[in-house]
């Protein structure tokens, strides 16, 4: 009779795990060795911006600031920025509103934005990547 997964030894339990992270983005953004795969996909196709952009508003949502907020702003959404994001313009207008009244949430849609942006462009390309294909070996 199979004893299911419990019966593995943990080194295998943790390599299932780490191959289970490729299934869907959210899953991949949360364990250390999905994040750093993707992040050598995006930066292979210079999208790397996006995940930093996302790490960037994880941060900032658990301790916001208005330096961090005014940073963010500069280093992404800024037109002229050093790594600007593709939002459209009704977002970046809105957080433009609202960077003299930063709160927790001021880039809550942004975020979102990108995040969709990856997940319906840059995963689907990422798990059919030399990229994904030589991690999941790896695993």
């Amino acid at each position: 009779m199979c004893k299911g997964l419990s019966s593995l030894p943990s080194s295998c339990l943790e390599k299932v795990q780490d191959v289970k992270a490729f299934q869907d983005l959210e899953t991949l953004l949360n364990t250390k060795s999905g994040l750093q795969v993707f992040r050598e996909f995006l930066r292979s196709e210079f999208s790397e911006e996006n995940i930093m952009f996302w790490l960037a508003c994880e941060d900032y949502r658990v301790s916001p600031s208005k330096t961090k907020a005014t940073n963010i702003y500069n280093q992404f959404i800024n037109p002229d920025a050093p790594q600007e994001v593709n939002l459209d313009a009704e977002t970046r207008e809105a957080l433009l509103s609202v960077m003299n009244s930063v709160c927790a949430n001021t880039f809550n849609n942004a975020q979102k934005r990108i995040y969709t942006l990856m997940a319906k462009d840059s995963f689907p390309r990422f798990l059919r990547s030399a990229h994904c294909m030589d991690a999941i070996k790896a695993f």
